[in-house]
């Protein structure tokens, strides 16, 4: 079996796993350390990174995470991956402009056989905005037509639009995330954002329904009310993911058993 024909069997199993009312659960990591943690449970999966963590260890704000950064840190990643036998999705966010075609290059050589993609591009105007939709799809397309060359044909795109984020409406919300599956992604991620508290569970039940399920939620376990696993389940959505949450508390935990150490309490 060649080595492209290898990682394209990857990316089925992955695709395979996004499943309506039996979701694929995903606990995103940011470095090596993290993903062989995830990656030696016995419930994992498949390993997804998430660029804010990502963009965090590096000292810096995720909108201003470089592709050469995220590499960095999908390199290291990626050979856990491989090493442990687990399919890789990573965070590519927007795609990095005019970067999108080289980045999925650089990341299915690393071996990564999924991505998520954003519709909001940080190079449209002073302060970014969403690509108009037919955009949006060409750059799915793009995506789709890359993984193809490099013998990854199964390549899963989940696309993420940040429209409700933004002030549009869950009409538009609806209308991107169809397209976005038209176009050939295979999941649709609609990011509600903390700023207006996620999304509702009438808004998760209205997708799941517009997009037969092929939604992705965040398991927001930070803030109260948030659904659970269990419910999302029931709903029928066909992936859950956790973003940045596992690091936000992994720093608070070493923060708490540094301050145990520095005021001489025993370890």
């Amino acid at each position: 079996m060649s080595s492209t024909t290898n990682q394209n069997t990857f990316a089925h199993t992955l695709k395979s796993l996004h499943k309506p009312g039996n979701p694929l659960l995903l606990t995103n990591v940011w470095d090596a350390i993290t993903a062989r943690a995830v990656a030696q449970l016995p419930a994992t999966q498949a390993i997804a990174t998430a660029s804010f963590a990502i963009a965090a260890a590096a000292g810096l704000e995720d909108h201003d995470l470089s592709l050469e950064v995220n590499l960095s840190a999908i390199r290291a990643i990626a050979l856990i991956a491989k090493s442990l036998l687990k399919p890789l999705t990573v965070d590519l966010q927007d795609g990095y402009g005019d970067q999108l075609e080289r980045g999925i290059r650089e990341i299915i050589k690393l071996g990564a056989v999924g991505c998520n993609l954003e519709d909001f591009g940080r190079e449209l105007g002073a302060n970014g905005d969403l690509y108009p939709i037919e955009v949006a799809q060409e750059r799915i397309r793009t995506v789709m037509r890359v993984a193809n060359e490099e013998g990854v044909p199964d390549f899963v795109v989940n696309a993420r639009t940040d429209a409700l984020l933004n002030g549009r409406s869950m009409e538009e919300a609806i209308a991107r995330g169809k397209a976005f599956l038209e176009a050939g992604a295979s999941n649709v991620f609609v990011w509600g954002g903390k700023e207006r508290g996620g999304t509702t569970r009438a808004e998760v039940v209205e997708l799941v329904k517009a997009f037969k399920g092929q939604l992705n939620v965040i398991l927001v376990r930070l803030l109260p009310g948030g659904l659970t696993v269990d419910e999302l389940k029931e709903i029928g959505v066909a992936r859950i993911s956790i973003g940045p949450q596992l690091m936000w508390k992994t720093s608070g935990l070493v923060a708490e058993e540094a301050g145990r150490i520095l005021a001489g309490e025993a370890a």
